[in-house]
């Protein structure tokens, strides 16, 4: 066995084609199989762009500037400290 496919079994399978489909339809069957070769390649590539994408971590955002605000002191609740005079 020299091969999968020699010179007369192509041959055969281009002669069967052409019966098969007519030799008018098979510029329009080669155009639309070249279209759809076209596109399953673009979304093919647009599917590893996407993983490239998910693969890079993001920038670190920049840091945020502004001033720090000390928490509010908290008041006892006893009766000396609310003001409240009644005992």
């Amino acid at each position: 066995m020299r091969g999968l496919f020699e010179g007369w079994h192509i041959v055969v399978l281009l002669l069967l084609i052409v019966v098969l489909f007519g030799y008018k339809r098979l510029p329009d069957v080669t155009r639309s199989l070249g279209r759809e070769m076209r596109i399953f390649k673009s979304e093919v590539e647009s599917l590893r762009d996407d993983d490239d994408k998910k693969d890079k971590p993001k920038p670190a955002s920049p840091p945020i500037s502004g001033r720090i605000v000390d928490e509010p002191e908290t008041q006892s609740t006893t009766p000396e400290s609310t003001g409240d005079e009644r005992r």
